[in-house]
């Protein structure tokens, strides 16, 4: 289980980017306009090293949804390995089986 406040962190990464989603698409569309002025776009990249880095998506982790592992995380499923050895082993993935020979 991952520290608690490494997961609150990365859920609190998850609202910023959220909230500030829209104002930094605008920014960044201004900044790569080439026909606006240079001072214009200047000013846009200013605003945007103002805004918070956390909500930035770049800075975001993929983390296992039951608990919290950084590591070795399937997107399709949103867990871990180890959990998905676990969930599949109980038969709780539809279609997985655990393999023996």
């Amino acid at each position: 289980m991952a520290k608690k406040a490494m997961i609150e962190r990365e859920k609190k990464r998850e609202r910023l980017v959220a909230k500030y989603a829209a104002k930094r698409a605008a920014l960044k569309e201004v900044i790569r306009d080439e026909s606006k002025p240079m001072e214009e776009r200047f000013r846009a990249s200013l605003k945007l090293a103002q805004l918070p880095r956390n909500s930035s998506a770049t800075r975001l982790h993929n983390r296992c949804q039951l608990t919290g592992r950084p590591h070795a995380y399937y997107r399709k499923l949103k867990v871990s390995r180890i959990m998905l050895r676990d969930l599949g082993s109980n038969g709780q993935i539809p279609g997985m089986v655990k393999s023996s020979w």
